[in-house]
């Protein structure tokens, strides 16, 4: 399938309106860019992980459509010049999209991935590494958690026993909640060093779902559903999620730890780290276990 591009030049407050009014137009697609990119003029946007921008693009945004016909592509920058928000944008170019195997393409951006020296994070298209001992097969879906992430690699190091502080001693899981599971990695992991039941929660249903399908396909048991699923005491406590609702949900991660378990915990930033222990400090000493890229694992024994 040849696809059309279409480009424009929006100023910040007028992104947003633009980017509905190509979707209503039946693009394909649409993303935005700063236009001054690579140059002097050239603008940092950063929003907090997880959250949206703190604006909807640069002042100077270039807004790039996808249409499946050319025709479609034409009337969308028709429409849209006639429209009184248009003022102060324009229409840069329209051209086709060169053809290209899409679905290679995005597989070409993800490789298996380095937990430990013996433990990988492998997509289903790619043959495990020689060094690989033990695998997890995960493909890059909707929910979150590929192993590519600084917080996931981390909370898979630790179950694998990978961290510094372990020196290669797997710890024992037991019984093990992963809450805010996503695709189900950390349960996965889990499973594979040797936990027992294993219950995996999440608010999102595709989440659960694509826990459920991730776990069918590493030919690992556990039980995955909505956050009532997570009942009693466990030894292993796993949260990957974000410091906000870390805080929040301290006194109820910290009521499902068993005595002498663990609480493991990531998606936290380094500058956020004192906010958490203050958070958890009336049901554990919560500590930093290890830190990459700016983000933190912290852990407790209770």
């Amino acid at each position: 399938m040849s696809l059309t591009e279409l480009v424009l030049l929006a100023p910040a407050d007028k992104v947003e309106l633009i980017s509905d009014a190509l979707q209503a137009l039946e693009a394909l697609s649409v993303s935005v860019e700063d236009a001054d990119a690579h140059t002097q003029a050239e603008q940092a946007l950063f929003g907090e992980p997880g959250m949206p921008p703190p604006q909807p693009g640069w002042q100077r945004s270039r807004v790039v459509a996808l249409f499946e016909q050319a025709s479609q592509a034409s009337e969308a920058a028709q429409l849209l010049a006639l429209q009184d928000f248009f003022e102060g944008c324009a229409c840069i170019s329209q051209a086709p999209v060169p053809e290209q195997d899409w679905v290679r393409l995005t597989q070409s951006q993800f490789a298996p991935v380095a937990i430990t020296e013996h433990f990988w994070i492998v997509p289903t298209w790619h043959e495990p590494p020689a060094q690989a001992q033990q695998i997890i097969r995960l493909d890059p879906g909707l929910a979150f958690g590929t192993g590519t992430h600084p917080t996931t690699r981390m909370c898979l190091a630790w179950i694998a026993g990978g961290l510094p502080e372990q020196g290669a001693q797997v710890p024992k899981l037991g019984r093990v909640l992963d809450y805010g599971c996503g695709s189900g990695i950390l349960a996965i992991g889990a499973a594979k060093f040797g936990a027992g039941a294993i219950d995996a929660v999440d608010i999102d249903e595709a989440a659960v779902q694509a826990t459920r399908d991730n776990a069918l396909a590493n030919a690992v048991t556990l039980s995955a559903g909505l956050p009532s699923l997570a009942q009693g005491r466990y030894d292993t406590v796993l949260a990957n999620i974000l410091a906000t609702p870390l805080k929040v949900l301290a006194p109820l991660l910290c009521a499902h730890v068993a005595p002498g378990g663990r609480l493991v915990l990531a998606g936290i930033l380094e500058r956020q780290a004192e906010e958490l222990q203050a958070a958890y400090a009336p049901y554990c000493d919560l500590r930093v276990a290890q830190c990459e890229d700016g983000w933190v694992l912290m852990n407790a024994e209770f």
